[in-house]
């Protein structure tokens, strides 16, 4: 075997290492992505969830929706959610959720529900 066809044939092993390790580079970052999307669409319907409980959170259950929708609210902003409105809205909701028990237990002497009326 001559000088030249050793030196063709080593740069051709060279060539087919460095493709692979291309492709094993763009399939790992292609699954990060992915990785990366599912986080944010958990994300995402973290910030909705929230916002859909601390809507009725204000007048029913109070007491159960507001913690609730803070929690995910919460869960949904430090995961990095791209609907970061919803999910302040939802905060913010279940923090109101929770003023307006406390506000309604304390003009009503303690009482939550009155049956003798």
């Amino acid at each position: 075997m001559s000088i030249a066809t050793s030196r063709r044939a080593i740069t051709r092993q060279t060539g087919a290492r460095q493709a692979g390790t291309r492709q094993d580079a763009a399939h790992g970052s292609s699954a990060r992505q992915g990785t990366d999307r599912q986080e944010t669409a958990e994300a995402d319907n973290l910030a909705v969830a929230s916002f859909l409980l601390g809507l009725p959170g204000l007048l029913l259950f109070n007491i159960v929706l507001g913690p609730i929708a803070i929690t995910l609210a919460t869960l949904a902003l430090t995961r990095g959610t791209s609907r970061r409105g919803r999910a302040v809205l939802g905060l913010v909701l279940g923090i109101a959720s929770l003023a307006i028990l406390a506000f309604t237990t304390a003009t009503s002497h303690g009482v939550l529900m009155d049956f003798s009326s």
